[in-house]
């Protein structure tokens, strides 16, 4: 994984939730951090800066996560992506990177490791 002090995008309308997210990945080497609660703000945060990483909650005020990454695909290119929710049946497990909430730290490193293999 190449965490080293990669940038990540947190799509999270719960800010409890973005807290832990980046205690958790800052446990695992990640070193900056923006968090968007809409896809309009996640689109824009991702434009100023290129993630190295985008975790997103399927849904999110005035959207879903979904969505913004969606977005965000189409503005600046794939990006690696760890979904972080409670709705896990809304993704397929062999195309997408799925954290269920709540969340385990060893589930988040699986994720990631997951994401950066390729």
């Amino acid at each position: 994984m190449q965490a080293a002090g990669g940038h990540v995008l947190i799509i999270e309308d719960e800010p409890v939730i973005a807290l832990e997210l980046e205690l958790l990945l800052t446990d695992l080497g990640f070193g900056s951090f923006d968090i968007a609660d809409t896809p309009e703000d996640a689109l824009a945060r991702a434009r100023e800066k290129r993630p190295d990483l985008i975790t997103a909650d399927y849904r999110i005020t005035g959207g879903t996560g979904v969505a913004a990454v969606e977005m965000i695909t189409t503005a600046i290119g794939e990006p690696r992506v760890i979904y972080v929710t409670g709705n896990a049946g809304q993704f397929d497990p062999g195309k997408h990177a799925v954290v269920e909430k709540p969340i385990l730290p060893g589930a988040l490193a699986r994720a990631c490791a997951l994401a950066f293999r390729n």
